[in-house]
């Protein structure tokens, strides 16, 4: 069985926005929410470039630091990085790793602080 449609499929539905990178910040995939996201900065035309292009200098030399962190050790896999007040959410860099433990790649994940608003399972199970 190809798992990778599955994970595929995971990624794609998420309503937080994804960008996963390679080790060399090569941005390689933009869920939905990513490409819509970011279309003011060319949305799907930023895969295949550095994600260190689209930032500035200061930001720059956190994410080389936190991927260094990640390369230190099989434990590092998980980083607060900042708080979107505006948003009410979260933010952490996510170490991505191959069946050995190598760092392969990272990405950022966004935790929405916000109630839920859309209506619960047991309200449609019951219709």
């Amino acid at each position: 069985m190809d798992l990778s449609l599955f994970f595929k499929s995971i990624i794609d539905s998420d309503t937080a926005p994804i960008v996963i990178c390679n080790i060399s910040h090569e941005i390689i995939y933009m869920n939905p929410t990513a490409i819509q996201r970011y279309a003011k900065r060319d949305g799907t035309e930023l895969i295949g470039r550095s994600l260190l292009d689209c930032h500035n200098a200061d930001s720059n030399e956190k994410i080389r630091a936190v991927v260094s962190w990640f390369e230190k050790s099989e434990k590092n896999n998980r980083i607060f990085t900042f708080r979107n007040e505006k948003e009410n959410k979260d933010v952490y860099m996510i170490a991505l790793r191959d069946d050995s433990g190598s760092l392969i790649g990272y990405y950022e994940k966004h935790e929405h602080r916000n109630s839920e608003n859309s209506e619960p399972y047991s309200d449609i199970c019951n219709q």
